[in-house]
C-alpha cells in the first residue's frame, strides 16, 4: 500500500519458501561461503506445515547437497523394496510387468518419505550453518529497484481488515532486501507468476500444464502393511474423462500414503476430481487394504506437469525461479523433489560466483544454463513427450508411444518423437456444459470415502476470518454471469477443499468464497475457465498445518 513506511533488512540472498529447493539453496550458499548472509521466508506456521508431496524421493539431489545425510539423521527411513504398476478396470486389475517399464521408472534405491519432515530436518541443518529462517512470514509483494530489477520482498504484513485497510492491530511488515532474490514458492506461486509476466520469462516456453494431487494418510491393519511397497495405478475411475492415476506408498508405523492425481486439462466441467479420488478408494484392490483402517490426514496441491517444454527462463533481473516455481516435475516418475534440490544447488552456485565477482541485481544467466544442461535437464528431456501424448491421444497411446520414446531416449540418448507441443492451457481446455453430461458420483460411506468438508478438517487449515480474502476475482460478476451458464461453474467441483459455492438466494444465484477452507493448492488460479481467479498469500502462518505430509 502506498504511504506505508516499513523497516528494512538487507541480506546477500533472500529466499522465499522453505521447501526442498529453497532450503537446498540456503545450505549450498553457506557451504560455499559461511559468511554469506541468507534468509529464508516461509508462509506456513512452521517449516513443513505447507509441504505436501507423494513422496518417493530420489536421493540424487540430497546426495549431491549433503553426501553424509545418513550420518546426519535425515528422515529417509523406508527404502523402496517392491514396485508395482497396475491398470485398473472397475472390478479388476492388470499388472504391468516391471521389465516393460523404462529403467528410469524403477524406484529401487529411492525412499518413501514425508517431505514435510525432510524439510524440517533440512531447516535444522540450515539453521545450524547460520541461515535465518522466518516461519509464519508470508512474502506478499516484490520490491523493485531503480533499474526494474527485483531487489527484495515485503513480508510479514498482518492485521488488515476485510476491505484491505489497516485494522487496529495492523503490522506493516518489513522489506527484506537482497542482492539476489530466489523464488521457491512451489507451484503457481503469486510472486513467481508476477515475475514471469513482468519479464516475459515464458516467451519461448510451451503452455504450463498442471495436475491436482490429493492425498490421505491412513493407519491400516498391521497384517496388510508391507513397508517399502510402492504401487501406482492408471485407468479406472477416470477412464476417458481425464488423465491421471494414483499412488499407494507403505511407509513405517503401519501407515500408508494414498494419493490420486487428476490432470487439469480435462474437458468435462462436471468432473469432480475430489469425488473421483473418493470413488477410487472403493476399487477392490484399495478397499481391501483400507478396510478396518483409519484416515488420519488429508491435503491437496497442484502439480506442475509441463516438464521440459514448459520451463520458462528461470533467471530474471535480481533473482531466480527454483523448484516447482519453474515447473521441474518429472511426470511419468511422479517426482520433482530431487530436481528441486538440484535447482537450489545450481542457483546457489551461480549467485555465489556473482557475489564473489562483486555483482548484484543482474540476471544469473549461468543458473538457467546449468539447470538446462545439468541433471535437471537430463532428467526432463528424455520424458518430455509422455504428458503431451497422454493429453492428445489418451492413456493407452501414452503408454505405448511414450514408453517407446522413453526407451529410445534411455538407450540412444535422443527422443524418437522429437518434442511434442502441449497445445492449449488447462483453463482453455475446459469444455462447455452443454456439450457434456453431469456425472453421478456415489455418496461417501464415511468409512473409506468421505465428504469434502469432513476431510478438509483433517488438513487442519485455518485462516483469520477478518483478513481480506486472498482469492481475488478480477471481475466479481463472471462466476454467475459467465461461468455458471457456460460451464456450470466448475469452481464448485474442481476445488478439493469446498472453497467455492453457488448458492440460491431471493435474487437468484450468488457465488460464495469460503476462503477459510483453502489448502493453498492453487487449482482455482489454474483451472478457472475465465481465468478470473488469482491466488495470493494470506496472512503469514495461515493455511493448512500438515503434520507429516
Amino acid at each position: 500500500m502506498a504511504g506505508i513506511e516499513r523497516e528494512s533488512m538487507e541480506f546477500d540472498v533472500v529466499i522465499v519458501g522453505a521447501g526442498p529447493a529453497g532450503l537446498s539453496a540456503a545450505i549450498r550458499l553457506k557451504q560455499l561461503d559461511p559468511d554469506c548472509n541468507v534468509v529464508v521466508l516461509e508462509k506456513g506456521s512452521e517449516v513443513g506445515a505447507h509441504i505436501l508431496s507423494g513422496a518417493v524421493l530420489d536421493p540424487a539431489g540430497l546426495d549431491r547437497l549433503m553426501p553424509d545425510w545418513k550420518e546426519k539423521g535425515a528422515p529417509l527411513n523406508t527404502p523402496v523394496t517392491e514396485d508395482n504398476f497396475y491398470m485398473l478396470g472397475e472390478a479388476g486389475h492388470i499388472r504391468i510387468p516391471n521389465f516393460a517399464m523404462p529403467p528410469l521408472m524403477n524406484n529401487h534405491g529411492n525412499y518413501i518419505v514425508s517431505m514435510g519432515n525432510v524439510c524440517r530436518w533440512m531447516a535444522e541443518q540450515a539453521e545450524g550453518m547460520g541461515v535465518e529462517i522466518f516461519p509464519g512470514f508470508a512474502a506478499s509483494a516484490l520490491v523493485y529497484g531503480d533499474k526494474g530489477e527485483v531487489k527484495g520482498v515485503i513480508a510479514g504484513e498482518m492485521g488488515l481488515n476485510a476491505d484491505g485497510t489497516p485494522g487496529p492491530n495492523y503490522e506493516p511488515g518489513m522489506e527484506l532486501l537482497g542482492k539476489y532474490v530466489f523464488l521457491s514458492e512451489g507451484v503457481r506461486g503469486s510472486l513467481s507468476k508476477e515475475v514471469i509476466a513482468k519479464y516475459d520469462l515464458a516467451r519461448d516456453a510451451d503452455e504450463p500444464k498442471f495436475g491436482l494431487g490429493m492425498k490421505e494418510i491412513w493407519e491400516i491393519d498391521p497384517a496388510k502393511h508391507r513397508q517399502g511397497t510402492v504401487t501406482h495405478t492408471m485407468g479406472w475411475p477416470l477412464g476417458g474423462n481425464a488423465g491421471g492415476g494414483s499412488f499407494i506408498y507403505h511407509l513405517e508405523n503401519n501407515q500408508v500414503y494414498v494419493g490420486f492425481v487428476v490432470h487439469l486439462n480435462y474437458a468435462n466441467p462436471y468432473l469432480f476430481p475430489y469425488m473421483e479420488f473418493q470413488r477410487f478408494k472403493h476399487h477392490p484392490v484399495v478397499a481391501d487394504l483400507l478396510k478396518g483402517g483409519k484416515r488420519v490426514a488429508y491435503g491437496a496441491r497442484a502439480i506442475s506437469e509441463g516438464g521440459w517444454q514448459s520451463i520458462p527462463q528461470t533467471a530474471f533481473p535480481g533473482g531466480a525461479l527454483l523448484g516447482c516455481s519453474a515447473g521441474l516435475v518429472n511426470v511419468p516418475r511422479i517426482k520433482g523433489n530431487h530436481n528441486a534440490m538440484h535447482s537450489g544447488i545450481e542457483a546457489a552456485e551461480a549467485a555465489h560466483a556473482a557475489l564473489k565477482a562483486g555483482r548484484e541485481g543482474d540476471t544469473l544467466a549461468d543458473y538457467d544454463k546449468a539447470l538446462r544442461s545439468g541433471p535437471v535437464g537430463k532428467d526432463l528431456r528424455r520424458v518430455r513427450n509422455v504428458k503431451p501424448l497422454w493429453s492428445k491421444f489418451g492413456l493407452l497411446a501414452s503408454l505405448a508411444l511414450g514408453g517407446l520414446d522413453m526407451w529410445v531416449a534411455n538407450i540412444f540418448g535422443f527422443n524418437l518423437l522429437g518434442t511434442i507441443k502441449h497445445g492449449k492451457n488447462d483453463a482453455v481446455a475446459t469444455g462447455l456444459a452443454a456439450d457434456h453430461k453431469p456425472i453421478d458420483y456415489p455418496k461417501p460411506d464415511g468409512k473409506i470415502s468421505f465428504d469434502r468438508l469432513t476431510n478438509v478438517s483433517f488438513a487442519m487449515t485455518n485462516h483469520e476470518e477478518s483478513q481480506p480474502c486472498h482469492l481475488r476475482l478480477s471481475d466479481p460478476s463472471i462466476p454467475v454471469r459467465v461461468n455458471l451458464p457456460k460451464y456450470a461453474e466448475p469452481a464448485q467441483r474442481y476445488c478439493p477443499a469446498g472453497v467455492y459455492e453457488v448458492l440460491e438466494g431471493p435474487d437468484g444465484p450468488r457465488f460464495q468464497i469460503n476462503f477459510q477452507n483453502c489448502v493453498h493448492c492453487k487449482t482455482c488460479d489454474i483451472k478457472d475457465p475465465s481465468q478470473n481467479i488469482t491466488w495470493t498469500t494470506p496472512q503469514g502462518g495461515d493455511g493448512p498445518n500438515y503434520p507429516n505430509m
